[in-house]
């Protein structure tokens, strides 16, 4: 076939086949933690949950539990805040076979890779928490929800959103059910 100037470009992963169903995410920034510059916490990777953090944590995640989230998946972030976040939530919903982890949820996570990672490891799971840090988090749900990265979402710490996914891909794909702060989610959980 003689060369017409155009080079193909292989995609770096295979492309999922579509899920069999909608796919439900919700995307939950850890909670209050020590912050940066702390003593004793040269490596951001390790910074903890500070107490009054856990404390609202365990609220938000009763909040979470009283609006009926349910989830067959609950993956987070390496990172300790992260991590602690999502135990909290675990504990609190009697899941933790439920808990994994994913180095593409960290600050320097790649999306290219959480996507392959959940559409073929995780691929029965339609209901997926994914505990993350910003702006990693908000700029997925920019994708998700426009193709691009320039929405302007915020998430607060402990802040969830809900996305309804119709075949899940780094592009635009999902819609946005809702978008709610940590106050009201341990409002609701008290």
């Amino acid at each position: 076939m003689p060369n017409s100037g155009h080079h193909t470009r292989r995609a770096r992963w295979p492309v999922p086949e579509p899920l069999t169903e909608p796919m439900t995410l919700y995307l939950l920034r850890h909670a209050i933690a020590a912050e940066r510059g702390t003593p004793g916490y040269t490596d951001d990777s390790k910074r903890p949950l500070t107490s009054k953090g856990a404390k609202k944590m365990k609220r938000i995640a009763q909040g979470m539990k009283t609006l009926g989230i349910e989830f067959d998946l609950l993956l987070s972030s390496p990172y300790a805040r992260a991590r602690q976040t999502a135990e909290i939530v675990a504990a609190v919903f009697h899941t933790k076979k439920k808990l994994c982890f994913s180095e593409h949820l960290t600050v320097e996570g790649d999306p290219v890779k959480l996507i392959y990672q959940l559409t073929h490891k995780h691929r029965s799971a339609v209901n997926v928490i994914l505990v993350g840090h910003e702006p990693y988090l908000s700029s997925l749900a920019s994708v998700l929800l426009t193709g691009q990265e320039e929405l302007p979402l915020t998430f607060k710490k402990g802040g969830l959103c809900k996305l309804a996914v119709r075949r899940l891909l780094l592009a635009q794909c999902a819609t946005l059910e809702w978008l709610l702060t940590p106050r009201v989610l341990a409002a609701v959980g008290e």
